[in-house]
């Protein structure tokens, strides 16, 4: 399995017992929705390995206590502490509305209701205090705030975004 075919689920946190169990935080607002996994893929270097989930419990907040198969003794646990979990892509919950995972609208078009076609979004910056989408321009590169009162509607189907900008960010933007 590949990275960029996975998101990203959590880290290994801690150990929680001498059998191998560990505890894995999960990076979301459902953790729920991850109750009851068979599979995760741990990130060991180079490759994500899955590893099958014996059993797991939730514990406070978004931990999950997880007992993988083969893994039985602190020493086993102890490889495992501070890796990065994954799962495949299409095990992300569908969004509706104006709702959107970053990486579903990368190649989408980008068009202002007032301005017009701004461009197609290349990538989401989300270094910086405020995400910001990256869209490509015929003259380069801008950036616009992600900020969900500017959002007007997400067309999935036309993979397109509509903004409503205040008045001049974009071309400034481009200056």
């Amino acid at each position: 399995m590949k990275k960029e075919d996975c998101f990203y689920l959590g880290k290994i946190v801690k150990k929680y017992s001498f059998k191998g169990e560990l505890i894995l935080k999960l990076d979301t607002d459902e953790p729920e929705i991850y109750e009851n996994l068979n599979v995760i893929f741990l990130d060991l270097g180079k490759n994500l390995v899955p590893y099958f989930i014996e059993k797991s419990l939730f514990q406070k907040g978004n931990h999950l206590r997880i007992q993988f198969e083969d893994v039985y003794s602190e020493a086993d646990a102890e490889v495992l502490l501070k890796r990065d979990a994954y799962l495949p892509l299409n095990l992300l919950p569908k969004l509706k509305g104006n709702k959107f995972y970053f990486h579903e609208v990368t190649g989408f078009i980008l068009e202002d209701v007032h301005y017009g076609k701004v461009g197609v979004i290349d990538s989401i910056n989300d270094a910086s205090a405020q995400a910001l989408f990256v869209v490509k321009t015929d003259e380069g590169e801008i950036f616009i705030p992600m900020v969900d009162d500017f959002i007007e509607d997400i067309d999935r189907k036309n993979k397109k975004i509509t903004v409503r900008t205040p008045e001049g960010l974009i071309d400034m933007n481009k200056a």
